[in-house]
């Protein structure tokens, strides 16, 4: 059993929901985000999705691809992203961390290191799941089983334009849990339809046992308690991401902190 598994199962024994943050690695500075988990951690973070900088991240919304941009031109590639990963272990082993990001900088990982390095690296780290966005159910089943085999989770994205087929396919792959994609569009574009979330969550569980996640357009305490009504986890990034811009680590980490206290507070009060 992975630890997104146990993770999950615990806070459904107790009747809570997960609060997923998502930051990218490197953004603000580069040797700030070992420190910034732990702080969200100790905030009430139950899973961590650490992204993993790329020139050209098509669904990433703009407040998200400035981290990336500026993650980048610090010098943050998948070897820095793998040493943040290791350097959060060294203190954390319980929390699990999920890679976010696109094929290009797995793909280019193991093109310098060798076949299988990705895999057999992450591993090594502390990664517990990883989420490609640009790999469909269809081309990855290899790619499931290798990071199954090593302990980890591969987890996709649903959409609200997904079909019942796509539903299906990744519900015969995924592990860990599965990521709904509440708008069309990317990160941090559009309102929030929780009318919407709560009418497509149930077409989801016909073919996904798994729980389910959601993210985009959660923005506060308040949408992530109604998301959280009947989601399994909610997952907040462009927010997270706003609150570290200009600032410096201690006002920016002391920021994410609060909020994500917030959240934690206001999904607990589900359970009460």
């Amino acid at each position: 059993m992975s630890r997104i598994e146990t993770t999950l199962q615990a806070l459904a024994a107790q009747q809570r929901k997960a609060v997923i943050p998502y930051v990218t690695a490197g953004f603000p500075k580069a040797d700030i985000t070992p420190e910034l988990m732990h702080a969200m951690v100790g905030a009430g973070a139950d899973i961590i999705e650490l992204g993993v900088p790329f020139s050209d991240p098509m669904a990433d919304g703009p407040v998200i691809q400035q981290a990336g941009e500026a993650a980048l031109a610090l010098g943050v590639g998948m070897v820095q992203v793998l040493d943040m990963v290791r350097a959060f272990r060294q203190q954390n082993a319980q929390t699990p961390v999920v890679l976010m990001g696109y094929a290009n900088p797995v793909e280019q990982y193991d093109h310098q290191h060798g076949a299988g390095a990705f895999v057999r690296d992450a591993a090594a780290a502390g990664v517990d799941g990883v989420l490609v966005v640009d790999y469909p159910p269809e081309e990855c089943e290899d790619f499931a089983a290798a990071l199954r085999a090593a302990g980890m989770d591969l987890i996709f994205l649903l959409a609200p334009t997904s079909t019942e087929q796509r539903m299906a396919h990744v519900g015969r792959i995924a592990s860990g849990y599965v990521y709904y994609v509440s708008l069309k569009g990317v990160t941090g574009s559009g309102a929030l339809d929780v009318d919407a979330v709560n009418a497509m969550l149930p077409r989801i569980r016909q073919h996904i046992q798994l729980p389910l996640g959601v993210g985009f357009g959660i923005r506060d305490a308040a949408s992530a308690q109604a998301v959280g009504a009947q989601a399994d986890a909610v997952i907040i990034g462009t927010k997270i991401i706003q609150l570290l811009q200009g600032q410096n680590a201690t006002v920016g980490i002391a920021a994410v902190a609060a909020f994500i206290q917030e959240v934690r507070q206001a999904l607990d009060q589900l359970a009460a």
